[in-house]
């Protein structure tokens, strides 16, 4: 009930890890605008999964236990997906401060001049999806993206971002699984509590696990999807089996790979399951290291060249559009912090889908090309 109960509030743990630098600067941050009441402001840049809530959540913890600093904290959490313009916004806020009775029937010339009657100490403000929300009150703000978000903002929020790309290792990972599997010391059977701890760290060593979890790592390190492998897992404990057994994460990892990414691939263009080959085969020749559009075009024009006979020459921007696709699809990743200044044919992105997907994805794909089925199964290009 315990583990259930953590994967499906999808608690996460409570110091993020690989973000260290990270954590130093937001915290300095917002302890001078909780101590000394100075207006902040601050971008929080990374893809869905990254930890960015959990970087912000874990640094308001920490303020919110000094005792001479909580009293100075009132934390606002907007959405720019609800929270649309300042109207909403200003009436959110109110509502979360508790000052609607405050606020009564009070006429204010600007939004800067409402938002300054509300908040007459420093305020953190965290905004999800920040890039649809505006905000003009110079107060100390936190905003939270997945988009690069380029002239949308004003300079001075733009001056001071923070970008998040998951430096986390396989072992780093693999102490997740455990930590986020094993039951808590205060568990009150400390039979059951010493017997399933061990099996846990047992399952962790185990060769298939680590494959299995290896597999997933390359394809997403975020602790939703991770939250979702071990719930699928822990599901096939009963009264009657009462341990997670390898096969069980190997079954989960099965649901979670029929997953949409498959099912996406089979109803991808001809030319865009060949740009697919072409990366899984440039992530074989350079061992996984990112990649950019240039590159994959140059493999697919190869292919083309040497052995095909079913697909005909795209013109170059109709293949750019089916790459930027593929990156809509999020079945690849951009792997640059910022690409402002990055011609787009040029800039690095990784390949969200293993081996086995590809291949899979190939022999369920209706009517492929032989050659083209050929071309994957090679050793390289």
């Amino acid at each position: 009930m315990i583990l259930r109960e953590r994967f499906c509030h999808q608690r996460l743990p409570e110091k993020p890890v690989g973000m260290e630098s990270q954590h130093k600067h937001l915290l300095e941050l917002l302890r001078r605008t909780a101590v000394h009441g100075e207006s902040n402001s601050v971008l929080i840049v990374g893809p869905r999964g990254s930890g960015k809530t959990m970087l912000l959540n874990c640094i308001l913890r920490e303020l919110l236990e000094v005792k001479d600093i909580n009293k100075n904290v009132l934390p606002v959490h907007l959405n720019g997906l609800l929270q649309t313009d300042d109207r909403i916004a200003l009436k959110e806020i109110t509502r979360q401060l508790n000052l609607e009775n405050v606020v009564g029937d009070k006429v204010f010339g600007s939004f800067a001049e409402n938002l300054a009657f509300l908040l007459e100490s420093a305020c953190p403000l965290h905004l999800d999806e920040f890039d649809l929300f505006s905000a003009q009150a110079p107060i100390a703000v936190i905003g939270l993206t997945c988009r690069l978000v380029g002239s949308l903002l004003p300079q001075c929020v733009l001056s001071r971002q923070i970008h998040l790309l998951s430096s986390l290792s396989f072992i780093q990972y693999l102490d997740n699984v455990r930590s986020q599997l094993s039951l808590p010391q205060d568990f009150p059977d400390t039979k059951f509590h010493d017997e399933w701890n061990d099996g846990i760290k047992t399952l962790c060593e185990d060769q298939l696990v680590v494959d299995v979890l290896q597999r997933h790592y390359s394809s997403s390190k975020d602790f939703r999807s991770l939250h979702l492998l071990l719930m699928l897992a822990l599901s096939r404990v009963s009264a009657s089996k009462p341990a997670i057994k390898p096969t069980d994460l190997l079954e989960a990892s099965r649901v979670c790979m029929v997953d949409s990414k498959a099912n996406i691939l089979h109803g991808l263009s001809i030319l865009e399951l060949c740009l697919i080959i072409a990366m899984k085969h440039l992530n074989d020749i350079y061992e996984g290291e990112p990649f950019n559009f240039q590159m994959v075009h140059n493999e697919f024009k190869k292919f083309l060249q040497r052995k095909s006979h079913s697909i005909h020459n795209f013109d170059k921007p109709v293949v750019i559009k089916a790459f930027e696709h593929l990156q809509q699809l999020e079945l690849i990743k951009s792997m640059d912090s910022s690409t402002a200044k990055i011609q787009k044919e040029y800039q690095l992105v990784k390949l969200m889908l293993d081996h086995s997907q590809i291949m899979e994805a190939l022999q369920k794909y209706p009517q492929c090309p032989t050659d083209v089925k050929q071309w994957a199964m090679s050793a390289f290009g």
